[in-house]
């Protein structure tokens, strides 16, 4: 059971209590497995990108030997090419769902390798995990295509996707970025990283006809600030573009238009991005407002569809509840998760000879 001293930075006046803090922490461990898996719930499928977004609410909680656990089920079970597939039934490794590789969901291992390291200091872990890393980053890089974009899978059959979504190519930019502060950190430089995060972060504020039309959805909207290509007023603007399309107030986030549904994770994350501009005061209010989503058991439910009143999916998925921590840390301060989400100390590539 989580002890109280360890969840204490995650208290948030009108969001979380200590108590609170306690139970989804305590119900987020309930659903690891023994090998450190974690999937969505207990009997649901893992995928790799948000075993690790849980892992990082984990450290943020204190939960340091959870989240290590989680990381070694990654490098005990990354596929020869670097990557992991998309979907396993319940974390079996022997039973994949999905065996696309998506190339957003490998490259995030590098964003929670370093924010383990950053809440642990924990060298010998840095140096076991920095292979895995390394080869996941490789994996991704061999998708890039020439505008900079990142091909968002690989295929069952090894066939490379020509298409890029724009949530992916985002948030591959912030791992790179983490993968980066690692090799500075490590002495290992990397240019040819440098090169490609310089000319994905340059698409992704730059060239959207270079990315799928994906407009409809709010991760489009905000996953160009969260993923850290977007700053400032350019970052302020999309903000505002966006908000009265996609946020529905005292409920959230939609996930997509024009449907009335409000999503725990989306809410979040946009609490993140607005909280990494500076916009406190409004990140705190939707984390504030989606805790109508909040089950007896500390977990978070999916979505709401609101004309209807009802919950939907019937789910308590451990990345809602992971994305709505690391936000609370977030706002609290926590040094590992201000480092890899606000991202002033990050590296920004090399930009392009272009424009």
């Amino acid at each position: 059971m989580t002890s109280p001293e360890r969840t204490e930075r995650l208290v948030l006046d009108g969001v979380l209590t200590a108590a609170q803090a306690r139970q989804t922490v305590n119900g987020l461990l309930a659903v690891q497995r023994p090998d450190g898996a974690i999937p969505w719930f207990r009997g649901g499928h893992l995928d790799p990108w948000d075993h690790t977004e849980a892992a990082m609410a984990l450290d943020a909680a204190g939960e340091h030997a959870a989240a290590e656990a989680a990381y070694r089920w990654l490098a005990d079970h990354q596929l020869p090419d670097g990557s992991w597939y998309a979907a396993y039934a319940d974390g079996e490794v022997q039973e994949p769902t999905d065996r696309a590789r998506e190339s957003n969901f490998c490259a995030y291992i590098a964003v929670g390798v370093w924010h383990h390291y950053l809440a642990t200091r924990d060298e010998t872990f840095l140096q076991r995990m920095w292979p895995a890393v390394v080869a996941a980053v490789e994996f991704v890089l061999r998708l890039q295509l020439p505008g900079g974009q990142i091909g968002w899978k690989r295929e069952a059959d090894g066939t490379p996707a020509r298409e890029a979504l724009l949530t992916g190519s985002s948030s591959v930019h912030q791992a790179l970025r983490c993968a980066l502060a690692m090799a500075e950190h490590r002495e290992e430089p990397q240019p040819d990283w440098e090169l490609a995060l310089g000319q994905l972060g340059h698409a992704v504020r730059r060239h959207p006809e270079r990315f799928l039309d994906k407009g409809r959805y709010s991760m489009d909207w905000y996953y160009p600030v969260l993923g850290g290509a977007l700053r400032g007023e350019e970052a302020r603007t999309r903000i505002e573009e966006g908000w009265d399309r996609f946020v529905v107030h005292g409920l959230g986030v939609r996930c997509v238009l024009p449907n009335p549904w409000v999503t725990g994770g989306e809410s979040a994350e946009l609490a993140l991005a607005l909280w990494a501009l500076g916009e406190r005061d409004r990140a705190r209010r939707i984390l504030e407002w989606v805790q109508h989503l909040r089950a007896e058991d500390g977990l978070y439910w999916t979505g709401y569809v609101f004309e209807d009143d009802a919950v939907w999916p019937e789910e308590l998925t451990s990345w809602t509840a992971g994305s709505l921590l690391l936000a609370v840390a977030a706002l609290g301060g926590d040094e590992a998760t201000v480092a890899v989400f606000g991202g002033e100390q990050l590296p920004q590539g090399l930009p392009p000879d272009c424009c």
